[in-house]
């Protein structure tokens, strides 16, 4: 795919586009894992995301999504990654996740991490690509046979 240009900003959570990719990233997952129960933990909300970014092509499509969730001091979790299929390799995630590391920073974060899933081998590679390392489970994840976990110090 060749490189496109993309604009990257936050949102309202409960903004229609990104309502439609969370959405869309549910029944991948849910088709994946089999089930709509892989997810550890508390789903995020408009209450505990406080910064949700959406990603739009030159012609203005919604066609990415990522958010962060406060951990703790200095610590935030990316939550509800999603790239639209059809948008899938053209540089879109990475756009999307230097703004997250951005946003975070300015909040005064210092370590990112994340949950991805056994199902999801691409998240995983793409995490791994972009500096983040694997780590033992936390919080919610712990004891999940289906997580794994990854942080990047920023």
């Amino acid at each position: 795919m060749t490189e496109q240009q993309f604009t990257v900003q936050a949102e309202p959570w409960d903004a229609p586009d990104g309502a439609r990719l969370r959405a869309a990233q549910r029944a991948e997952l849910d088709a994946r894992y089999g089930s709509d129960d892989h997810e550890p933990g508390t789903a995020p909300t408009a209450d505990d995301v406080p910064v949700f970014l959406v990603a739009r092509d030159a012609a203005g499509r919604a066609v990415a999504c990522g958010g962060l969730r406060p951990l703790g001091p200095g610590e935030a979790e990316v939550k509800r990654m999603y790239v639209d299929p059809g948008s899938r390799g053209s540089g879109v995630a990475t756009a999307v996740l230097r703004a997250l590391e951005d946003a975070a920073r300015a909040r005064g974060v210092r370590r990112m991490l994340l949950e991805t899933g056994t199902a999801q081998p691409e998240a995983l590679r793409f995490y791994l690509r972009e500096g983040y390392a694997r780590i033992e489970a936390f919080g919610p994840y712990v004891g999940s046979s289906l997580s794994l976990c990854c942080a990047r110090d920023l």
